[in-house]
């Protein structure tokens, strides 16, 4: 069956469009235990996603993606609706609000494109130091009278040595490049979502397209966490970064560079005075250089602008914020177009393709990979020879074959969120971050870097890792001392025009306070 995601309910309620330039993290359930204490997480739910599945017994599972209906149990949860379109045409869809009153764990469907071939999809991944058991929830599937059912689970799992070991993980088989399903554990927070009317047009038969519901409002945050959003790790000890390979000219100091995005409050654009004012300030503070997410709000000749008249250099961006990123994405072409008509390459020291894009699903790793080879080509064209990179939360290069991603690609680069872990705290983000950096340069056997990291002032707590002004200083002064010099920190104001997001805490990650302006 051929599946197509429409993203742009999302953008609707949020009103932002392509703006959201940061940062969807992964919600997952993962407890390290040393003793004979239990997780407390049992089966909860379960959700019947269809019986057109064919299942064949073994270790290796082959089935065909089925329509995947509103979650059934229960508890009415806000998970994607499918919808079938099965004629081209013009359909409209009603706006659905579904209320949640408590913190509810379900077996969600997650989905994703692979080429043919055989895969390994979902299960739960973690990081060990040492020889441990894991006690976690994971996702999988039970077959019964013909039918899938996917349930959540307890599973004891022992980690012999350190190492990365996937949990419970389901293999597919397909002939076709294909959109598949696959059960992940997702922890949905009390509030009200909604999947917002939306009128498309098929051309294709038999497609089925997902509305994705936005929570539109949530009750203050309690002071205890529900769930830990990441894999609790420890935090790790850097290790040595590969030596076969000599790293560009990036990083040093320790405050290297800051996120920036040219967005007023309102989520309007900044004027090339007020651009200039933010890139004062942050020049001030003794940062030698900014990212930036895309080319809107004429981000290139206004920021570009500023940071020749105060010294600092750039690292250049194209965002893809919805599903589809192939060559021939409108989005991406605009921005790639905006790229090659701009005259500042001598500021660039690095070009970032793509934004946690594996992890959201908007690119399967060959589209990421073909984006970067032809992004390469046409700014070499006019006078672009430096560096390029992606980048994505750990989960995402681990899960992912990225072989041939690691190939066109200079250096490697994630994003990592300590205050997402709920064994962090604050005084710990820097050993926590330098973890997941050591992590992906092992992955490509490259040099790698930080592109952003931080900690909000407000929101819910993780386990230990707790939301504040004071949280945030011990945890920026901490990433700071450990890997300043290869991490850019998120970000350099608060951003109210943006969603508050489950954790509440989407808006508030600016830090310029930390350092001083």
């Amino acid at each position: 069956m051929k599946a197509s995601i429409v993203a742009a309910a999302a953008a609707m309620v949020a009103g932002v469009s392509a703006r959201a330039h940061g940062h969807r993290h992964a919600h997952r359930m993962l407890e390290r235990r040393d003793s004979d204490e239990t997780c407390g997480c049992t089966t909860i739910y379960s959700t019947i996603y269809g019986t057109d599945f064919t299942i064949i017994p073994g270790p290796t599972s082959s089935f065909t993606p089925a329509e995947v209906p509103t979650p059934t149990g229960a508890v009415e949860v806000p998970t994607p609706i499918a919808q079938t379109c099965p004629t081209p045409g013009t359909y409209t869809f009603p706006a659905t609000t579904v209320v949640v009153t408590e913190t509810t764990t379900v077996c969600a469907p997650s989905t994703t494109e692979v080429p043919s071939g055989t895969h390994t999809l979902g299960g739960v991944t973690t990081v060990v130091t040492t020889a441990t058991t894991v006690v976690c929830p994971v996702a999988t599937t039970e077959t019964q009278d013909g039918t899938v059912t996917s349930v959540i689970k307890t599973t004891t799992f022992v980690c012999p040595e350190p190492g990365t070991y996937t949990i419970a993980p389901i293999t597919t088989v397909v002939p076709t490049p294909t959109t598949v399903v696959v059960p992940v554990v997702t922890t949905i927070c009390p509030g009200t979502y909604t999947a917002p009317e939306i009128t498309t047009t098929i051309t294709a038969t038999n497609t089925v397209i997902y509305c994705p519901f936005t929570s539109v409002g949530a009750p203050e945050p309690t002071a205890e966490p529900t769930s830990a959003p990441q894999e609790p790790q420890e935090p790790q000890e850097p290790q040595e970064p590969p030596k076969n390979e000599p790293a560009p000219n990036l990083g040093g100091g320790k405050r290297w560079a800051m996120t920036y995005t040219p967005f007023r409050e309102d989520g309007t654009c900044k004027t090339a005075a007020e651009v200039d004012s933010d890139v004062a300030a942050i020049a001030s503070a003794g940062f030698s250089t900014l990212r930036v997410y895309s080319t809107d709000c004429d981000t290139l000749p206004n920021v570009g602008a500023a940071c020749r008249t105060y010294g600092l250099r750039l690292i250049v961006g194209i965002f893809i914020g919805a599903p589809g990123c192939e060559n021939g994405n409108p989005t991406v072409a605009s921005q790639l177009d905006a790229l090659k008509n701009w005259d500042g390459w001598d500021l660039v020291d690095l070009c970032v393709v793509g934004n946690e894009a594996l992890f959201n699903g908007f690119c399967s790793v060959q589209q990421l990979t073909d984006l970067i080879q032809r992004t390469k080509t046409e700014l070499a064209n006019v006078g672009y020879t430096g560096p390029y990179t992606t980048t994505d939360v750990v989960s995402a290069w681990e899960n992912n074959d990225v072989s041939g991603l690691c190939s066109v690609i200079d250096v490697v680069a994630c994003n990592a969120h300590a205050y997402f872990n709920s064994a962090t705290r604050p005084a710990d983000a820097g050993k926590f971050v330098a973890g997941q950096l050591s992590i992906v340069e092992r992955i490509c056997n490259k040099p790698g870097y930080i592109l952003e990291t931080g900690w909000p002032t407000a929101g819910k707590c993780y386990g230990v890792a707790c939301p504040g002004v004071n949280e945030q200083a011990e945890a920026i002064h901490s990433i700071e001392d450990e890997v300043g010099s290869k991490a850019v920190f998120f970000s350099f104001r608060d951003d109210p025009w943006k969603q508050p997001g489950d954790c509440g805490c989407e808006r508030s990650w600016g830090c310029a306070q930390v350092f001083g302006v």
